[in-house]
């Protein structure tokens, strides 16, 4: 069976210790899917691996607000960051979660028939825009903001760590685009995806996160974000000052847009880096083995380009959490 790891060979989950078999543990328990590639792609980076664990259970499985919402949130988000394997996974969870009708309808690209569905799904699409008016009021209860916030965010990063660093099957030869696959494999994940565990477990994998952001000061989700930040953004040290501060500056001008073939701000291969992260960041779906060919050395391991596209990923997360309209949370439905 051919690999869907593009440039990385992860160790095999089998052969797991310590933290990174915690995390397996949980997936299997918490997610239904114990060896999600999503996952086991990161495991060359342990911290990484169980802080993004940690903020997408927190958020998408524990947190506030039910479960079909959430993922069409996560579904909305994968759309506009043009991630296949993402949009073909939560559309399978839909019909994990019992609404078999909506996830086919948002399957063939059409709009769902619950205008409250339709407003989660247009306000996940519009979050890749950093302060995008679409984003406020929020489409979900105040109480719940910190969960879909969380969740909106968790796969910002992990749409791009799967563009960057995955092929585009979710299931070997695209089978999830049958729908009868698609209700199969929803349906053995039912029995998981519909029942909600307890906040806080995974917070037990991190080391002395913070409390998060004020969005979820308060929450699970604000430790678990605040722990991916940590390890996501310490790979800014594989990059010298001057390609850190053109992905800086990069960022800070940065509108939400897809970058144009033609990009004339990134940078060459005579700065493999910066290009990278940039790239990580804003088309990962544009990374080609020359591009990671330029990079690497003979010092730079799985665990370095693992840091290195976390931090380009990171580095978008982090410019949209900054736009966010968090006070929009006291006009929330």
């Amino acid at each position: 069976m051919p690999s869907p790891f593009r440039y990385t060979a992860p160790p095999p989950p089998k052969s797991a210790a310590g933290r990174t078999a915690d995390v397996y543990a949980q997936l299997a328990a918490d997610f239904g899917i114990e060896r999600a590639s999503t996952f086991v792609v990161l495991s060359s980076a342990p911290e990484i691996m169980a802080s993004a664990w940690a903020l997408m259970r927190e958020s998408l499985i524990a947190g506030e607000g039910d479960r079909t919402g959430k993922e069409l949130a996560a579904l909305g988000v994968s759309e506009a960051n043009r991630c296949p394997f993402c949009v073909d996974a939560h559309t399978t969870l839909l019909h994990a979660t019992g609404d078999h009708a909506l996830a086919e309808r948002v399957a063939r690209g059409e709009t769902p028939v619950d205008e409250r569905h339709a407003r989660v799904l247009a306000w996940g699409r519009a979050s890749r825009t950093p302060g995008a008016p679409e984003l406020a009021p929020y489409p979900f209860p105040a109480a719940h903001a910190p969960a879909y916030i969380g969740t909106a965010l968790a796969f910002h990063f992990i749409n791009r760590i799967v563009s960057a660093l995955l092929t585009e099957n979710l299931l070997p030869c695209n089978a999830q685009r049958f729908r009868a696959v698609r209700s199969l494999v929803g349906r053995s994940v039912a029995g998981t995806v519909r029942r909600r565990p307890s906040p806080g477990a995974s917070l037990t994998l991190l080391h002395d996160p913070g409390p998060g952001p004020d969005w979820a000061r308060g929450t699970t989700v604000g430790p678990a974000y605040a722990a991916l930040r940590d390890a996501a953004t310490a790979g800014q040290g594989l990059l010298d000052e001057g390609d850190h501060a053109v992905v800086r500056q990069t960022l800070q001008a940065w509108d939400g847009t897809h970058p144009p073939l033609a990009w004339d701000e990134l940078p060459d291969r005579s700065r493999p880096g910066a290009r990278l992260a940039l790239l990580a960041a804003l088309a990962p779906y544009r990374i080609t083995d020359e591009d990671v060919t330029a990079w690497r050395k003979p010092t730079h391991t799985d665990h370095c380009l693992v840091h290195l596209v976390a931090y380009g990923a990171f580095a978008a997360v982090d410019r949209i959490e900054s736009a966010l309209p968090v006070r929009a949370v006291q006009e929330a439905s």
